[in-house]
């Protein structure tokens, strides 16, 4: 019989979605600083991990030009957030409050022209997952912008947002967690089936045979 193997990544998925779901709390009760922080990383992380391969792949001079310098204000945009979420306190000075609106606003309208530009004046070439990420940019970009003039609490709203898939992500990773339980269950099993046959096989082997009772022989009388 053929030993099962054992997965222990269901561990880990549980151990995730517990981190997942903690940090989305988390991040309603101290609100503003995680949003401001977690944004802040977001972009900083972006910004670093673009460098390299967009400068050696970008065949015009001009094109890594203008989008090294969008990463430059990025990454001091990103840096500043970070710097707010995690260095300000909770919660954050009304002041920065307004401005995250504004920086996101930069954020998203900055990637989303510097893209379009490369596509249509500089013939860069693209696939539609990455077009219409950035039409949604500069469609969400105005937006966030309006509503920070308006007064309108755009960290509030994006704590929700993280909530809810702090929450997606943990239910998913829950769920993939328990599929693969059930299969570490089934080996488990299928390992302790295995053994007992083993056992049960010993211990018929070890069993003394009984003796089988001779046959007699007739005896042959002469007469």
């Amino acid at each position: 019989m053929t030993k099962p193997k054992f997965n222990y990544g269901w561990v880990i998925k549980w151990l995730l979605a517990a981190i997942i779901i903690a940090a989305g709390v988390l991040t309603k009760i101290y609100e503003q600083s995680i949003v401001y922080a977690t944004t802040g990383l977001v972009v900083i992380i972006f910004s670093i991990f673009r460098v390299g391969p967009l400068m050696k792949t970008l065949k015009k001079e001009v094109l890594r030009t203008v989008n090294l310098i969008e990463i430059i204000f990025e990454f001091i945009i990103g840096a500043l957030m970070a710097y707010v979420g995690f260095f300000l306190g909770n919660p954050v000075p009304t002041f920065w409050v307004t401005m995250y609106g504004y920086m996101l606003t930069f954020f998203l309208v900055a990637r989303g022209l510097v893209y379009f530009v490369s596509l249509y004046y500089f013939d860069e070439k693209t696939e539609p997952a990455k077009f219409w990420t950035h039409l949604v940019f500069i469609g969400i970009g105005p937006v966030v912008f309006t509503l920070t003039l308006l007064g309108k609490d755009i960290i509030s709203t994006l704590g929700w947002l993280l909530l809810v898939t702090a929450m997606g992500g943990a239910v998913y990773l829950g769920f993939d967690g328990f599929g693969g339980y059930k299969k570490y269950r089934e080996a488990s099993k299928a390992l302790n089936t295995e053994k007992q046959q083993t056992k049960d096989t010993k211990v018929e082997k070890e069993l003394p045979k009984p003796i089988q009772d001779e046959v007699e022989e007739k005896e042959t009388y002469i007469s």
